[in-house]
């Protein structure tokens, strides 16, 4: 519950140290973002981004939706004024920003800014039955929170135009196949796959997995020389920390390393 007695939009858990689970909210409207569903997921975002406990994020939806996209009542009469006062583009960023490993756990529908919201994780896990895609021409839209950008990242522009210029669907099998989806397990494994990738991360050397992440993401935004020059200096920064040390000689020991985050 809120401070103001209703159930938060966002639930949060934490199944095993170092890991926490967030669950979209409003299955009424199959997860569909509202304005205050985005300010809540942000505000949760930018607090777990400064806590050193967490080592890595799972968001998820329910059994039938990841979530449908935005709610379009938020939409209908908006004028460019309204939408540029919403500040959506810090919303997002918030996700886009987290140094934490991410993983989208998506059962169900993933959805114009629910499938812009996956591709805002790191890692997707998907069920068998889920559904992607970015459907907003069909409404005389276009995507606001990335799919232009990161959807040609990840499928290539022929599938991604494709997909964003007819606002069709495709199969989480599909989704893998063009890049879009790491694995498929299951609708039932969903949560638990991601759960237990989520637990693995947890337990490797924080700084290793944040400068991994930092790296790749790097290598999205600019060239190979400069993506290479940035992997050499966190490889070198590396070399500065305790965990490290104790990871090689745990690994010359054949004994579990004990990592510190330092």
């Amino acid at each position: 519950m809120d401070i103001a007695g209703q159930e938060s939009l966002v639930l949060q858990e934490n199944p095993s140290e170092g890991t926490v689970l967030l669950r979209l909210n409003r299955p009424a409207v199959r997860n569909a973002l509202n304005l205050a569903l985005r300010r809540e997921l942000a505000a949760i975002f930018a607090a777990l981004s400064y806590r050193n406990d967490v080592r890595c994020i799972v968001i998820s939806g329910d059994d039938k939706a990841f979530c449908a996209g935005p709610d379009l009542r938020d939409y209908v009469d908006a004028t460019p004024t309204e939408i540029i006062e919403r500040n959506l583009h810090i919303l997002w960023g918030a996700i886009a920003e987290c140094p934490k490993p991410v993983i989208a756990a998506v059962n169900g529908y993933a959805l114009g800014g629910g499938c812009e919201l996956a591709m805002h994780a790191d890692i997707i896990i998907a069920g068998q039955s889920a559904t992607f895609g970015q459907p907003e021409v069909k409404i005389g839209l276009m995507p606001g929170g990335g799919a232009t950008q990161r959807l040609t990242r990840a499928a290539g522009k022929f599938m991604a135009m494709k997909l964003l210029l007819t606002g069709q669907t495709i199969s989480a099998a599909e989704a893998q196949a063009i890049g879009l989806v790491s694995s498929v397990v299951p609708d039932d494994q969903v949560l638990p796959e991601a759960l237990r990738v989520a637990q693995g991360i947890a337990a490797q050397a924080p700084l290793a997995v944040r400068l991994i992440k930092e790296a790749v993401l790097e290598s999205m935004n600019g060239s190979l020389d400069a993506g290479l020059r940035s992997e050499r200096r966190a490889f070198q920064v590396i070399f500065s920390s305790a965990d490290k040390s104790e990871g090689i000689r745990a690994f010359l020991e054949k004994r579990k390393p004990q990592f510190s985050g330092k």
